[in-house]
Parts: C-alpha cells; sequence; structure tokens
C-alpha cells in the first residue's frame, strides 16, 4: 500500500475548502478596458461644428443641424449642457447615451457630422488677400495648393509670392515658411506647394501698388 506524508495529506483536504471559499470579484469590480483615446486620424469635434444627433426609436430626443456654441458645448431634448469640442462623434454619442439613460432604457445614440470646422489647434486658416479667407479642418497631407482651392483663389490685390505660412512649434515658438503662390497657382511651381500641418496660418499680404 502507497504511503502519503501527513503533510500532502492535509494540503489535500485544505484545497478543495479553499477554492470552495475564494471570494470571487463582483462584475462592478472586475478590471474594464479604458475607452479608446483619440486616434490621429479621428475627427475631433470643435466650437462652429454642426451636428445631427439621432435617437434610435425617440424621433422626439433627436435634433438635426445643431451648432456647437462657442463654448464648445450642445444642447439636446433631456440634456440642456454638454460638452462636445475635444470629442469623436462616437465619444460624443456614448456621453449623450449615458446622460438619457435616466430617462430612456437602453439608448443609441448616433453623432452625424453636417459641416466641419474642428478645434483651433486642428484648424489651417487662410487670412488676407485670399477670395475668401477661411478656417478648414485638417486632414492629412493637406496642402497649400488645397487650401488655395478652398479660398476660391486670389484677390487681384494679392502679393502671392510674398505669401508666409506661420507654424507654431513644439517649443511655442514660430517659425515663418515664405511660399511664393503666385508661381505655384499661375506658373504650375509644386515646389511651393509646401503640406500644411494642424494649426498652420497662411498670410497672403497685399501687394504695394
Amino acid at each position: 500500500m502507497v504511503r502519503f506524508p501527513l503533510w500532502f495529506l492535509a494540503l489535500a483536504l485544505i484545497a478543495p475548502l479553499a477554492a470552495c471559499h475564494y471570494p470571487t470579484l463582483p462584475p462592478s469590480a472586475q478590471l474594464t478596458k479604458n475607452p479608446k483615446p483619440p486616434g490621429p486620424d479621428d475627427y475631433i469635434i470643435g466650437p462652429g461644428d454642426t451636428l445631427s444627433i439621432f435617437v434610435y426609436q425617440a424621433a422626439d430626443l433627436s435634433v438635426t443641424a445643431l451648432p456647437v456654441r462657442p463654448d464648445g458645448r450642445i444642447s439636446v431634448p433631456l440634456v440642456p449642457d454638454m460638452m462636445a469640442a475635444g470629442k469623436t462623434p462616437t465619444q460624443l454619442g456614448e456621453d449623450i447615451a449615458e446622460k438619457l439613460r435616466k430617462y430612456v432604457k437602453d439608448p443609441t445614440v448616433t453623432v452625424m457630422m453636417h459641416s466641419f470646422v474642428g478645434p483651433f489647434d486642428r484648424q489651417v486658416r487662410v487670412i488676407g488677400e485670399a477670395a475668401d479667407p477661411m478656417a478648414i479642418p485638417y486632414r492629412d497631407h493637406l496642402t497649400v495648393l488645397d487650401v488655395m482651392i478652398e479660398a476660391k483663389g486670389l484677390t487681384k490685390y494679392a502679393a502671392g509670392n510674398r505669401s508666409v505660412i506661420v507654424r507654431r512649434l513644439p517649443d511655442g515658438k514660430q517659425e515663418a515658411i515664405h511660399v511664393k503662390l503666385d508661381r505655384l497657382l499661375k506658373d504650375g511651381d509644386i515646389a511651393q506647394n509646401v503640406e500644411m500641418q494642424p494649426g498652420d496660418t497662411l498670410i497672403i499680404p497685399q501687394s504695394w501698388f
């Protein structure tokens, strides 16, 4: 007959009891995944954007053509003051749904963009002697030519070849990048087609005569 040491028998008796009484974490205490942060290609809502908010099977809670106020907030039925700026449409929809759970069972909220401006530091601005000075939401590989197409070209008073891109560097300093827009737009000089960065400002001066 096989003999086992006393410590082995004691361990064999205790182990099942420990397993039966080992506490388990309630669902609320278990680890959950953090929400996914916005990626570089995610659109970030900013003041001046226009949104449509759809609440599934609740047409009276849905809103179309809703502007984001200068303070970055919006107001929708049952949610009178919600910060929208700095969030992606998906994040904003989730936040609104969370607020609506007080009134609606399992709300499903979809946020759609109507017009795009984006937060200030994700805009590219063109000022001065552009036919239509404006702020443009930044997108990947946006170039000076793209900006000028959006701005409808130069005015007849523009000194295009003295244009400057003002760019804020990570250390807070500013860099001036000279670009000759007349050579780009009239002569097709692609060397002048500089790629823009978020926050850039294209300044087109007036001619001296």
